[in-house]
């Protein structure tokens, strides 16, 4: 039996003339969206180089509440560095996990979803190849974006944990195939983005590029450095660039797994809890001392730590690094942590454009 197909939006890049790899039936928009008998069901699906994930929420008069979440650890982009190929292992973890989000769609009746797909499929030589295949095997329309709109979507799923004391505010992305770093204003009309960059490092490119399994201390630390010096070069010459507009952030956001599990190890939680990690604002001299000590650490020792596990534990110390080297050049006392980006940036989006309250930001603001 053909897959279910996903009522689908109009992207960024289909607004503005260009070509959206849809089929058409798919990207019709919806009618006076404010005359429903219940509020209706929108879910946001980013497939990342290392993640999949999804969230399904209901809008609601302000804002949006989660009714179905998922996430797996699928590392679409293995060995992706060396073959510039979507691994036929890869690509069966990821229709996996996309499989059961397609069942989650389908039993919570979604009325639109975006699924969009990153720094793998981007710069995968058979990422179009795979985009077809979950099409087919799963109904789910997979949107490649750009670089440019992941940092977009990022923002508008995080800027809202920042006070005007806090901006301009330099958030960073840490994903698994690139890191986006955008310095960020925000008022009464939303996020204002003043300047970015991506750069094509996140923890797995970096840890397939320079990650060493080495057996002593000396061997982890040099492969440390080496992978710290390696992203620092790159945002030397993006704090330069600011320098030379006069603009400095007055904080960091950090979105991204990484952040997130060094947030809950300062914190000494038994196991991962959102509810305490998301919106934490952690001394960056913590986060440094814990990313050094799990630097020389072997894989094994990482993976007994409960909010790291097997999963992480060969690729944390590379999100260490990329932070590592942010806060040595911005050396900003604090850092605020979120559990959010992406996913909470298109519901965000598709809620504005579709549901019925205030669009959250002014999109020619990005």
């Amino acid at each position: 039996m053909a897959p279910q197909k996903f009522r689908a939006v109009p992207t960024f890049k289909q607004r503005s003339g260009g070509r959206y790899p849809s089929v058409p039936d798919l990207a019709e928009s919806p009618k006076n969206p404010c005359v429903t008998a219940r509020p209706r069901i929108y879910g946001a699906l980013d497939l990342g180089t290392n993640n999949c994930r999804l969230l399904i929420a209901r809008a609601e008069k302000r804002d949006f509440m989660v009714v179905d979440a998922f996430s797996r650890i699928v590392r679409l982009g293995e060995g992706l560095a060396a073959s510039q190929r979507l691994s036929d292992a890869a690509v069966e973890r990821a229709l996996g996990a996309l499989s059961i989000c397609a069942e989650k769609l389908r039993r919570r009746n979604v009325f639109l979803v975006r699924s969009v797909a990153t720094e793998a499929c981007r710069s995968a030589l058979n990422g179009q190849q795979f985009v077809q295949r979950v099409y087919k095997e799963t109904g789910i329309i997979l949107e490649i974006i750009s670089a440019e709109q992941e940092a977009q979507l990022a923002v508008l799923g995080c800027h809202m944990l920042l006070t005007h004391k806090d901006i301009p505010s330099l958030i960073f992305d840490i994903g698994g195939g690139s890191t986006e770093l955008i310095l960020t204003m925000s008022d009464h009309n939303g996020p204002k983005v003043l300047d970015w960059i991506s750069v094509p490092w996140g923890v797995v490119s970096l840890t397939e590029s320079l990650g060493y399994r080495g057996e002593s201390r000396t061997e982890r630390t040099h492969a440390y450095q080496a992978m710290k010096e390696c992203v620092k070069k790159i945002f030397n010459a993006f704090a330069d660039r600011l320098t030379k507009q006069k603009l400095a952030p007055r904080s960091l956001l950090g979105t991204s797994g990484t952040v997130a599990t060094l947030g809950s190890i300062y914190l000494d939680l038994p196991r991962y809890d959102r509810r305490m990690v998301d919106g934490l604002i952690a001394p960056t001299s913590a986060l440094r001392k814990i990313s050094q000590a799990l630097s020389i650490m072997s894989v094994k020792e990482r993976a007994k730590i409960a909010c790291i596990g097997e999963d992480r534990a060969d690729l944390i110390v590379a999100g260490c690094a990329i932070l590592d080297a942010i806060v040595e050049i911005w050396p900003i006392t604090t850092v605020h942590i979120a559990d959010r980006g992406i996913r909470e940036g298109i519901l965000r989006d598709l809620i504005a454009r579709y549901g019925c309250y205030r669009r959250p930001f002014n999109r020619e603001r990005f």
